[in-house]
Formats: C-alpha cells, sequence, structure tokens
C-alpha cells in the first residue's frame, strides 16, 4: 500500500502510531476527517495478521465513523483506534493506562 497515496485519495487527516515497551501496548490511530469537529470513534483490539492489516482497519473504520456521525447528524467527525493483541490475554490495566495517555 502506498500510504500517503491512499491517505490523500480518501482525505485522511493523520495516522499515528504509539508503543509502549513495557506494557506491550503497540496501537493505531486514524483520524479521517475533522470538518464538523473533533473525531468521535471507538477502539477495536484485536490480533491482526500483519501490522498493514492493522493500518488498513485502522483507516476503513475511521472513514466509516465519519459517515456514521454525519448521518447521525451530528457535528464530529471521524476516527478510530485499534489496538494490536489477543483481547482475550493481552488485555491489562497497563496497557489501557499506556493507551489513555496517548489520547
Amino acid at each position: 500500500m502506498e500510504l500517503f497515496k491512499y491517505m490523500e485519495k480518501y482525505d485522511y487527516e493523520q495516522l499515528l502510531f504509539c508503543q509502549d515497551k513495557e506494557s506491550g501496548l503497540k496501537a493505531i490511530i486514524a483520524i479521517h476527517d475533522t470538518t464538523l469537529g473533533p473525531a468521535l470513534g471507538g477502539t477495536r483490539m484485536w490480533m491482526y495478521n500483519s501490522e498493514e492489516e492493522a493500518i488498513e482497519d485502522a483507516l476503513r473504520l475511521a472513514r466509516g465513523m465519519t459517515y456514521k456521525n454525519a448521518a447521525a447528524g451530528l457535528n464530529l467527525g471521524g476516527g478510530k483506534t485499534v489496538i494490536i493483541g489477543d483481547p482475550r490475554k493481552d488485555k491489562n490495566e497497563a496497557m489501557f493506562r499506556a493507551f489513555g495517555r496517548f489520547i
């Protein structure tokens, strides 16, 4: 994937990579569009097969949030975070605290 071309084609604003060695956090924050207001979206934790797959998912989900928020008449843009890890065994307080510091 040519990342900057993809982001330009679909009007993405930001893609952020977050890592915390101590807690094991590896997260990607995608911001699609903040024209109507700050980005609103959730977080998904998943065992992705590759970092590229995680990036693609974060971007796709962020774009979807832009459209969902606009369709709901909210003055909010779209964003989404993905955390790379197994949600059944990798979740821990330190990881979520580190994630909160990035947010």
